[in-house]
């Protein structure tokens, strides 16, 4: 069975590690100030937990705080929204935000659904010379 894992890469954990060293300062200045630790806390659980696995059979987005299935026979299209990101548009017209799946994972969006999702980087021309 093909199994793709699409997640945000694991250096954006550094940028966490950036703001526990500058919020240290301000954090032990002013008694109770260290609260402020929660934010580098707060991206690096955002950072692991979103991800997207997509199957054959279906995708599963993994938000902060839940997760949404979708067999491929509830999607009607995939929805190209703001910088590249991408909804699975259901069937019912509701949408399903695909964490960490950008326009550039398109072609491996289509092996692994097994050509449910169009791939754009194959044009009439490509498939001509192939034959």
């Amino acid at each position: 069975m093909k199994k793709l894992v699409f997640r945000i890469p694991a250096t954006a954990l550094l940028a966490a590690g950036l703001i526990a060293i500058c919020v240290t300062p301000v954090a032990w200045a002013i008694p109770g100030l260290q609260a402020l630790y929660v934010l580098p806390l707060g991206y690096a659980y955002w950072v692991v937990r979103n991800r997207t696995t997509v199957t054959e059979e279906e995708l599963v987005a993994r938000g902060l705080f839940g997760s949404t299935t979708v067999k491929w026979d509830e999607v009607k299209s995939i929805r190209l929204v703001q910088k590249g990101w991408l909804k699975a548009v259901r069937t019912d017209d509701t949408e399903v935000t695909l964490p960490a799946v950008r326009f550039m994972h398109l072609p491996a969006l289509s092996v692994v659904s097994g050509g449910r999702v169009p791939d754009p980087t194959i044009t009439e021309e490509s498939v001509e010379s192939e034959q």
